[in-house]
């Protein structure tokens, strides 16, 4: 077939051959990768693979580089691949065990005939030299033939589909339909003038790359072909929106153009304002919420069988509802998670308080929305029994749907409330979401209901667990004041035993001196004691007032305060060098407590020492006594554990502050007794030798 046409219009078609053969290559990959072993599966990739090869063989013949006639062989076979296809599907078709009609069958029978003599026509100048015109006029005529029954099976494909599954296989019908209809024209006119017509011929590769889109999306809508192609919503969108903004710009330029060409001397500045001008708009556009919106809603309603990416819309809520510190405004974050997925610009959450009913909590762009639902009234029961998401737009339409359903006044009266997002956890209804009405006109079905609905279960759980860490702050606020308030009664109640026992005493020795002298001293220590126990609770906290002391000072005291017993232990102080960090009075208290239960665990008769000493680079204290012991099960279970006391009068908070008390200073205590021959306590702390001025050595 010859063909005479410029240099550039040969540039051209060969760029635009080169384009289909890329986007047929493509395809046939994409169907591969999602592969199934069915008939129209391979019909399909041997179509879409021929349509590539017919690219390749036509852009090589725009160069030179490869005869018109094997170009046509290539089209031939094209053809009769795609012919095949629509053949195949009529077949589907038909019912379980029937034939095809006669006609069809006819034409089944005139395609093999028309493919495999236009097949041998194209080899027939391999084999002898010359070709006649009568048999490049028949071939011509044979290929109009051959694009007209295309034509008829692409018609018949769609009238045998059912109304509802055409939306299928439209696309396939429409992208054959328009590429046989300009093979038509284009044979049509060659057989008429015995030539190509060059300029429509070169357009030809840039429409067989146009429909190669079209027959993409029936191939991903039909899973009897193969399986879904997995097209990203996100780079669906992103490339509908570049390709938009690029035509845009082309159309701009177009008119930007136009305008320097016939505007005279003011053509230039005309042309730099106006596209000056419409880049602007082209960027407000592209930044406008309302566009983005209604642009992800038209492609996820003719190019995907369901509306949402569920992976990518997942891991958007999860990102939105979990970013930033935890706990920290969770409650509008949730509300702002729920609110994307339906492109809505804000939305309010209410939450339960009790029995005081469910107050706003939070809001994301939507201040002015106020309200509070007692927790019996009819709404919080319905949406508790009912676990609806109610669309208010369909409710005032079709309030029959949502039965004895009757919205509070201060939602019926907001114009911009859409839906009402019940939170669920398990059967208790946490709170709910109000959202304003979609920017993007999405529509409010079954789809949208079901991720709403598990999006929301997702939120509550989050929000369950913030209430239950902020319940678990406050209930650990009240511990650390009842446990203080525990230590201090301990203490209160050590004093009043050692007032007990003075005036137990006091009447049988109250004139001897010595005695005398005891009672003040203890008195004076229980008074100071009393003291410092206040200066505590008003300071409210001991960490701040560690200093450096001497580990002697601290065992001196220990040992005095303890001087209403009538068995007094023995002292060894350390050097007075040997000091250590921590507060005073604490850690005296502490001591006294381990040197008190040794005393009273002693039989007059016993021994009780106390001493101090360096020990591999730490500060040891020990307190040994003779006395009655204990086993290693009391030691493990029983002697730590605090309310646990062998005294009738005791709290069994001692041994317990008195770990503790050592465990914040850095130290470890450590126990070994034995039944019926005494215990050691050896605390262990870490040395202190700073002796710079702040030390408290006193």
């Amino acid at each position: 077939m010859p063909l005479t046409m410029p240099d550039t219009l040969f540039l051209l078609a060969a760029v635009g051959y080169g384009l289909a053969t890329l986007a047929y290559l493509g395809l046939s990959g994409l169907i591969v990768a999602s592969w199934r072993q069915r008939p129209q599966g391979r019909l399909l990739v041997l179509a879409t693979g021929l349509s590539a090869a017919w690219g390749a063989v036509s852009f090589l013949s725009a160069w030179g580089a490869l005869p018109s006639r094997l170009e046509l062989a290539a089209e031939v076979a094209r053809n009769g691949a795609w012919l095949a296809l629509l053949l195949y599907i009529l077949h589907l078709r038909l019912p379980s065990g029937a034939v095809l009609p006669t006609p069809l069958r006819f034409i089944r029978v005139l395609c093999i005939v028309l493919i495999g003599g236009l097949l041998l026509s194209r080899a027939m100048p391999f084999i002898a030299p010359t070709q006649p015109i009568l048999t490049q006029w028949a071939g011509n005529l044979g290929l109009v033939l051959l694009t007209v029954i295309g034509l008829v099976l692409v018609e018949q494909v769609y009238r045998s589909t059912r109304p509802e599954d055409r939306w299928a296989i439209k696309f396939l019908c429409l992208g054959l339909g328009g590429l046989f209809v300009y093979d038509i024209y284009l044979y049509a006119n060659a057989a008429l003038f015995n030539s190509v017509d060059a300029q429509v011929w070169a357009a030809r590769g840039y429409v067989a790359a146009l429909v190669t889109p079209l027959i993409a999306v029936s191939a991903a809508r039909n899973p009897e072909w193969a399986a879904p192609v997995g097209l990203s919503r996100s780079m669906a969108f992103h490339t509908a929106s570049l390709l938009g903004a690029g035509i845009y710009l082309l159309l701009m330029a177009g008119a930007g153009y136009y305008l320097r060409l016939f505007g005279g001397e003011w053509g230039d500045v005309v042309q730099t304002v106006f596209v000056f001008a419409a880049a602007m708009v082209l960027v407000l556009l592209l930044f406008s919420g309302t566009l983005r919106a209604r642009l992800r809603v038209f492609l996820s309603k003719h190019f995907f069988s369901y509306r949402y990416d569920y992976r990518e819309e997942w891991l958007n809520f999860t990102r939105t509802l979990t970013e930033g510190r935890p706990g920290e405004q969770l409650c509008e974050r949730a509300v702002e998670a729920l609110a994307r997925l339906v492109e809505s610009p804000g939305g309010a959450l209410w939450m339960r308080e009790g029995d005081t009913g469910y107050p706003r909590a939070s809001h994301w762009n939507w201040a002015d929305l106020n309200g509070t639902e007692s927790a019996d009234s009819p709404f919080i029961q319905w949406l508790a029994g009912k676990q609806w998401v109610v669309d208010l737009d369909e409710m005032k339409t079709r309030s029959d749907l949502y039965g004895d359903l009757d919205m509070p006044a201060w939602i019926k009266q907001a114009d911009e409330a859409w839906l009402v997002v019940p939170l669920l956890l398990h059967k208790e209804l946490l709170g709910f979401v109000v959202l304003k009405h979609s920017l993007g006109n999405v529509s409010f079905n079954w789809e949208v209901s079901d991720l709403l609905k598990v999006a929301a279960r997702q939120a509550a759980a989050h929000l369950a667990q913030m209430r239950a860490s902020n319940q678990l702050i406050v209930a650990r606020q009240f511990e650390s004041f009842n446990r203080t308030t525990t230590f201090i009664i301990h203490d209160l109640k050590n004093l009043v035993a050692q007032l007990s026992l003075l005036l137990s005493n006091a009447e049988k020795h109250k004139h001897n001196p010595e005695f005398q002298a005891d009672m003040l001293g203890t008195v004076e220590s229980a008074v100071a004691r009393m003291n410092k126990v206040l200066a505590q609770l008003r300071r409210g906290s001991d960490a701040a007032q560690a200093k450096s002391v001497a580990l002697a000072d601290i065992l001196a005291d220990a040992a005095a305060s303890k001087q209403a017993f009538k068995l007094r232990p023995a002292v060894d102080l350390p050097p007075v060098s040997l000091r250590v960090r921590a507060e005073r009075e604490r850690l005296t208290r502490a001591i006294g407590h381990l040197l008190q239960n040794a005393l009273e665990a002693t039989p007059p008769s016993g021994q009780v020492t106390l001493r101090g000493f360096e020990e591999s680079a730490q500060a040891i204290v020990e307190i040994t006594d003779t006395g009655s012991g204990m086993d290693e099960d009391f030691i493990r279970t029983r002697l730590f554990q605090p309310f646990d006391s062998t005294k009738g009068a005791g709290m069994g908070i001692g041994a317990y502050e008195c770990r503790e008390t050592i465990r914040t200073l850095g130290g470890q205590l450590d126990v070994n007794s034995t039944p019926g021959r005494g215990t050691r306590f050896r605390i262990s702390l870490p040395l202190d030798n700073d002796l710079v001025a702040g030390g408290d050595a006193a």
